[in-house]
């Protein structure tokens, strides 16, 4: 078990890290979710032992850590910016953590092919990191992980260099090969989507903050606070002020029934959290609230576009299926769907969420 207590890390005079606690469980996997900046790499430095912390414990095991240089720490660690040994084969850059331990040679043969072969790394065994494509290099310092047999695995974005598919591929498959070792397993990202996909437990950050710590998809279906539910949505969640009286919520000239689960919240202005699909430009059958505003720019992936709306200070992001071609600065009324408001007071703490939630991609 990896315990941290009361984290926090400065750099000069920036605070990098502020007062970080978490548990993480043997056979775990962990999600450090957040934008750049947010401290994900900095805590894993620290879970790693490359940096040391102004105040706070690492415990793993029980048995305080800080202070233990990460050569004397049983850990893996493999980051965007990939790190091989030029010099070595691709067949020795996987076995260099076992030969280090003296493994027998056939245990190192047989684990590297292992590796190589759910890598797809078998035919550039004998070739060195220099002779492969970026993706290939990224490839080999994840079979180098995997065959370590770590108590601690740290990820920093390991599959942004991968192709499309195979990103696809891996992230089903390293939690369940890292799960089957017992190693705590930590996976950065900024992708809510990468999150979702993945499982396991999510801890948000914000500006060196854990702002929540649970089951992913409890993060995403019940975000504690309105920074969490910014964080975990793509598009960011829209952020709509309402002012609920008696029954109603009310936006400009426009309202719609309150939530029954909200039904005792006293009156005044709320902010309303949904998220962009569940914005639509027809009224659904589901009770909504009519937002009247101009298109501000529009973007087409292909199978979704995503239809901005600007209402006087407001900015509203619709995620629609299909192609849409709107104009700028065309009049539009958007409805969101009232039955998925999250609903935060004035502290911007959530005091009402959907009863179901649907874990969608972003």
């Amino acid at each position: 078990m990896l315990e941290l207590r009361n984290l926090t890390k400065k750099v000069g005079n920036a605070l990098h890290i502020n007062d970080i606690s978490l548990t993480m469980e043997k056979g775990s996997l962990n999600v450090l979710l957040g934008p750049t900046l947010s401290g994900k790499t900095s805590l894993m430095r620290l879970m790693a032992g490359l940096d040391r912390p102004n105040s706070g414990e690492i415990l793993m095991d029980g048995t305080d850590v800080v202070g233990v240089p990460v050569q004397k720490r049983n850990v893996a660690m493999v980051y965007q910016q990939f790190i091989n040994y030029p010099a070595m084969s691709v067949y020795e850059n996987i076995a260099s953590p076992m030969r280090v331990k003296k493994a027998d040679d056939a245990t190192i043969d047989r684990k590297v092919r292992e590796a190589a072969d759910l890598m797809k790394l078998t035919p550039y065994l004998d070739r060195t990191p220099l002779n492969l494509s970026g993706g290939q290099q990224q490839r080999t310092a994840l079979a180098r992980a995997l065959v370590k047999d770590a108590e601690l695995v740290l990820l920093d974005e390991p599959l942004a260099n991968l192709d499309y598919k195979l990103r696809e591929e891996l992230r089903v498959e390293l939690p369940r090969i890292f799960a089957e070792t017992g190693a705590i397993f930590v996976y950065a990202t900024t992708e809510p989507q990468e999150a979702l996909l993945l499982g396991g437990q999510t801890a948000t950050l914000h500006q060196g903050k854990l702002t929540q710590f649970a089951e992913t998809i409890n993060v995403y279906n019940e975000p504690e606070d309105l920074i969490t539910a910014k964080t975990f949505s793509d598009p960011p969640m829209n952020i709509v002020p309402l002012d609920k009286s008696g029954e109603k919520l009310a936006f400009e000239n426009n309202n719609t029934d309150i939530p029954k689960a909200a039904a005792d919240l006293p009156d005044g202005t709320y902010k309303i959290g949904v998220r962009p699909h569940h914005v639509f430009l027809t009224k659904p059958d589901t009770p909504s609230l009519k937002m009247n505003g101009v298109i501000s720019t529009t973007e087409i992936t292909g199978s979704e576009s995503f239809i901005h709306v600007r209402n006087n200070e407001l900015d509203v992001v619709a995620l629609v299926h299909g192609v849409h071609r709107v104009e700028i600065g065309e009049p539009i009324e958007i409805y969101l769907d009232q039955s998925k408001f999250f609903i935060f007071d004035g502290n911007e703490k959530l005091v009402c969420a959907p009863e179901i939630v649907e874990a969608h991609n972003g």
